[in-house]
């Protein structure tokens, strides 16, 4: 049977949120206060976070990600490689520094892979190293690379969150046209991949995380559209139908104690309210709170932050008092 699921909270007007938006770590407070020690080389706080952290594949590859950002990141990371050589928790952030400093074109590719393969050799029952080479493939390698990271990645965990993510983005790239393909590989992808996950996984979301991204492909390649939402990509009965779905999960599973859960509902709420779903786009808002995501909000030339607030204002404003959304999202 499955659980019942949480009502939303009731509805009030946004206030400005007292700490930073679009932060990377947005309601982990351990990863948080590990990044900030990070920040100033103090790494044995790392260590006993990713300690503790054991082997929740999701979690572990997302504060993996966000610790790989902290501001100095892969020089804190060598020091602790050299003072415990045998950690396969330091190799692995290196390597996950190393990928990101590559992206930004601060270190070599070929280091930043070498570094993927060392942590991946230390830790083989760790699919997080391959993640990183999975980040790695997206910006930099060739489609068999990147298909490669990914078949690593399910061989270690089968349902792994951000891989799909990953996917989804490179794939909605392939073929970019003029308008919408519902045979688009993003979307084939998509829908395989959240109909062979467990019904509580938060992967049943994918085809809409596919649809949003295959919508910011369209905007990238329309500079005349940029900036405005294309209407038509969100009204066709598919995008309805992939999105009613993915809503009424929420409704039954909510999927919000994954640790990119505000991942997920920024890409539903998003969607939601590009569809004109308002009750159903402020009931999501309530759940995020002070923790957007930068993408997708960031997508069609938009600032992330702005777009952000301006669709919850909206979204809250037209949905006035409702406190109860809409149980098939119909308009």
């Amino acid at each position: 049977m499955s659980p019942s699921p949480t009502p939303p909270p009731p509805l009030r007007r946004p206030r400005r949120p007292a700490g930073p938006v679009l932060a990377p770590a947005p309601d982990d407070a351990q990863l948080a206060i590990a990044a900030d020690a990070l920040a100033l080389g103090q790494w044995a706080r790392v260590r006993s976070l990713l300690a503790e952290t054991g082997e929740d594949w999701d979690l572990r590859g997302h504060r993996l990600t966000v610790l790989a950002t902290s501001p100095g990141g892969a020089a804190w990371a060598g020091d602790w490689r050299l003072a415990e050589p045998d950690s396969g928790d330091a190799a692995t952030l290196l390597a996950l520094a190393t990928v990101r400093l590559a992206l930004h074109g601060e270190a070599g590719t070929g280091a930043a892979a070498e570094a993927c393969a060392t942590a991946a050799r230390m830790l083989p029952e760790d699919p997080t190293p391959w993640l990183g080479a999975l980040i790695l493939a997206r910006r930099t390698g060739t489609p068999a690379d990147r298909e490669h990271a990914f078949r690593q990645i399910r061989a270690r965990h089968r349902d792994h969150h951000h891989a799909h993510h990953l996917m989804a983005a490179a794939l909605a790239e392939e073929q970019p046209g003029t308008r919408d393909d519902p045979r688009h590989p993003a979307h084939a992808f998509a829908a395989r991949a959240a109909a062979r996950a467990p019904a509580d996984s938060p992967l049943a979301l994918l085809p809409v995380v596919a649809h949003t991204e295959r919508y910011r492909v369209l905007a990238a390649a329309a500079p005349a559209r940029r900036g405005r939402p294309d209407r038509g990509h969100w009204s066709t009965p598919r995008a309805h139908r992939i999105l009613r779905d993915a809503y009424d999960w929420w409704l039954e599973w909510g999927g919000e104690e994954h640790p990119r859960g505000k991942v997920d509902l920024n890409f539903l709420a998003h969607a939601t309210f590009q569809e004109g779903w308002m009750a159903e786009a402020a009931a999501l808002f309530q759940r995020i709170g002070p923790h957007p995501t930068r993408a997708p909000w960031s997508y069609a030339g938009r600032d992330a932050d702005g777009a952000f607030r301006a669709a919850q204002a909206t979204a809250l404003r037209r949905a006035g008092d409702t406190t109860a959304p809409c149980p098939r999202g119909h308009r």
